[in-house]
């Protein structure tokens, strides 16, 4: 019985059908394997599959060169995708070339600022929805003042993030 559930549990999964769970009156999504037919944006992070209004200070943004927009719970997702788009075919980003441009929010203000002009902060004690994340503030005199607050460790401009590329996002995934 135990082997019969498994496996229509993962023909589930290979099918692109959302995996629901009740609790009460309400049904839960587990796993959602496919984009929202409007806009791409079903509710859950791509990546990590957590609610995007988890913690909203930390949402950023994809916007591709046919328009569509992809919504992340935090930079490190969003850069994890970016990264290897290959990993989530579902979305149909074949490369990196199909990115415009991405957004970040300043955590303190959250105001929407490109993602190469934000500072980060890595090292904080503040955790993201998917744990130890890079926050973003819109210049380094806000990142000063946020590790003053938060801590931190480094305060790192968009070019030493992409200078050290996935492993710094590889080496946040397994804080």
């Amino acid at each position: 019985m135990k082997r019969l559930t498994f496996f229509m549990l993962i023909g589930l999964l290979l099918s692109g059908t959302a995996v629901m769970a009740e609790e009460g009156n309400t049904t839960i999504p587990l796993v959602q394997t496919a984009p929202a037919a409007s806009g791409w944006s079903n509710g859950l992070d791509p990546v990590y599959a957590i609610p995007l209004d988890k913690l909203p200070k930390f949402t950023a943004e994809m916007v591709l060169k046919n328009g569509k927009k992809i919504r992340f719970a935090s930079v490190k997702a969003m850069l994890n995708f970016y990264y290897h788009p290959e990993k989530y075919p579902l979305y149909k980003v074949r490369s990196r070339k199909a990115v415009k441009t991405m957004f970040v929010q300043d955590y303190l203000s959250g105001e929407k600022i490109p993602l190469q002009k934000a500072w980060y902060v890595f090292g904080s004690r503040l955790m993201g929805p998917h744990g130890d994340d890079l926050i973003p503030l819109s210049s380094r005199t806000r990142a000063e003042l946020f590790v003053k607050r938060y801590g931190g460790t480094k305060i790192m401009s968009f070019q030493e993030v992409g200078d050290k590329g996935y492993g710094l996002v590889h080496y946040l995934d397994m804080m």
